[in-house]
């Protein structure tokens, strides 16, 4: 492991502060690449124009046309967070709209697998709809939206993700409309908007051709602004790249969240995890709503997730959340036996010169497909190795198929490596999709070998010593008069997340003490320029020298009544 320093051009730090800008916060805002003051200015105004997104027209015209007749639109959803949010956001956003027929249908995990397929259609148009619409999905769906085309649907696609290949060339579905800024010809500057944000923008095209039409007008159009709590849950929990536009719809629905401007369900799943949202920030979105939502596509059924986030009604979404948190909590306990188990299966490949190899895989059959991507991400970081967990096919009562999902490092486009794969080895990869940093793919289980061997030698020829190589980057050393609970908590308001992470500190602190509590943390004490602090490392155990360079992030929390810093241990350079 590495600990380095980013690089914080002075002017621009300098810059900001004359705009105004504390002078931490310009400091860490400068070394995430911002170069000006209006780069942070979040006022919607800002906002990319939506009139950017290829097929936006199309599907907004498809749509508001659907309305005027009243016909039945049914939105085919996701199970991860991103795609509940998305469907939350188009069932509400259509309804503010003037539907009074909007419906959704969320596909099985296991009986449906990923995406629209034929079946799903065949659901749809049994549910009265005469538009389809997909959202975080649909770009790879061929054959669904062929389907729904003979049985007399129009589809709009929704989406995010990369379109699949076909012949070696970029294919997309014959849709009658597709948003997705990732598709060839789209001039939509910002290519990691999530699928919510993209439902969003769909919505506000609406909104736009309703009133030219004389629907309404600019007083009595329906405020779609107070879907942005949704929009920024989902942004953040997808873990998509924060850029300048991601950036503005988050810190958007946190400014309404932080003022009580929230769907009851959202404010039910504070409450059961024990947040407040009035100081709400991203890393609740990212470690309390999001894993809650995501569990139920994980272990149950998403519906209960996205009733949660469409309900208006207090005791409904109170239950709901109580549910969420229920099947959460059984997750946690399925991962953390396949964690385990997982981490010794790792080890044991392991040679004697404890050489690990350029890439991970793991199977074992008594693993739960659901939980497969939760625990690549925590091989993932212990070993710093791009890394696929495999599981029984669930919907495979013969045993013959595996599904496997993975985590990457930086250097190593996940999705990109798959393709290889799939070109070197014909046939072994029954399905794959995803983006640079997670992937998933279906394959035989008596290809497991194959695919193995091939995955770790495109990692052999993509990585080397320097990407293999952990690098905690970080912000450097933490003046003293910054140690402070104020300034922690106004660094905690920002929005941090994929792309524009969280703030990290570096510098040598000494160990006063240290004890494991809870079998598996460090808690420390520590001295931090002269001045004792605590800290607290999860998941580690081994001791620390009485001197070690850390990183470091930070947190405020209450002792005996009074507010304190603590330091949340990231990494040590030994």
């Amino acid at each position: 492991m590495q600990i380095t320093t980013r690089d914080c051009p002075p002017r621009t730090v300098w810059a900001l502060e004359q705009a105004g800008v504390h002078p931490l916060l310009a400091r860490l805002f400068a070394a995430r690449g911002v170069q000006a003051p209006e780069e942070l200015d979040d006022n919607l105004v800002k906002l990319l124009s939506p009139n950017t997104l290829k097929g936006i027209d199309e599907a907004a015209q498809i749509l508001v046309e659907a309305i005027e007749q009243q016909a039945h639109i049914c939105i085919v959803a996701d199970y991860d967070c991103d795609g509940a949010t998305a469907c939350a956001v188009g069932i509400r956003g259509l309804r503010l709209l003037g539907s009074k027929n909007a419906h959704y249908l969320v596909p099985d995990r296991v009986a449906d697998g990923y995406g629209l397929t034929p079946g799903i259609a065949s659901r749809v148009k049994a549910s009265g709809a005469a538009v389809l619409v997909t959202v975080d999905n649909g770009i790879a769906s061929f054959e669904g939206v062929e389907k729904a085309h003979e049985l007399g649907m129009k589809v709009v696609v929704t989406d995010h993700h990369l379109p699949a290949m076909r012949d070696g060339i970029v294919a997309v579905p014959d849709a009658d409309a597709i948003v997705n800024p990732n598709q060839p010809g789209c001039d939509f500057a910002s290519k990691t908007i999530a699928g919510v944000g993209v439902m969003f923008y769909v919505l506000l095209r609406m909104r736009a051709l309703m009133r030219d039409a004389g629907v309404f007008d600019a007083t009595t159009q329906p405020k779609l602004d107070h879907l942005l709590p949704l929009v920024a849950l989902g942004t953040v929990a997808d873990v998509v790249s924060l850029d300048a536009n991601n950036r503005r719809l988050v810190a958007q629905g946190l400014r309404r969240i932080r003022a009580g401007l929230l769907p009851v369900g959202m404010s039910a799943l504070f409450q059961i995890a024990g947040r407040q949202p009035q100081v709400a920030n991203t890393a609740d979105f990212g470690f309390a709503l999001g894993p809650r939502l995501n569990a139920a596509g994980r272990l149950a059924d998403m519906t209960l997730g996205i009733e949660c986030l469409v309900t208006d009604d207090l005791s409904r979404a109170t239950e709901l959340a109580q549910s969420l948190d229920r099947i959460n909590r059984e997750r946690k306990t399925i991962e953390g036996h396949m964690r385990d188990q997982a981490l010794a299966l790792a080890e044991d490949m392991l040679d004697s010169d404890a050489h690990i190899p350029a890439a991970i895989c793991i199977f074992d059959p008594d693993f739960h497909e659901g939980v497969v991507g939760i625990v690549a991400s925590r091989l993932k970081d212990k070993w710093h190795r791009p890394t696929f967990v495999f599981a029984m096919s669930q919907g495979d009562d013969t045993g013959d198929t595996l599904k496997g999902s993975g985590r990457s490092i930086p250097g190593f486009h996940l999705r990109d490596a798959l393709d290889l794969v799939a070109k070197r080895h014909p046939g072994v990869l029954l399905r794959f999709g995803g983006h640079a940093m997670a992937a998933g793919c279906t394959i035989d289980a008596d290809q497991l070998d194959v695919f193995e061997a091939a995955l770790q030698q495109v990692a052999s020829e993509w990585l080397d010593v320097k990407t293999l190589t952990h690098i905690i980057e970080t912000d450097g050393p933490l003046a003293p008069e910054y140690r402070h609970p104020d300034v922690v908590e106004h660094i905690q308001k920002a929005v941090w997340g994929q792309g524009f992470s969280t703030p990290v500190f570096s510098e040598s602190l000494t160990v006063v003490s240290q004890r494991i509590v809870g079998e598996k943390h460090l808690a420390l004490k520590l001295k931090h320029q002269g001045q004792p602090v605590d800290g607290i490392w999860f998941g580690h155990t081994e001791p620390l020298p009485n001197e070690a360079l850390l990183a470091f992030k930070l947190e405020t929390d209450n002792w005996q009544g009074q507010r304190r810093v603590r330091f949340l241990i990231e990494g040590a350079a030994l």
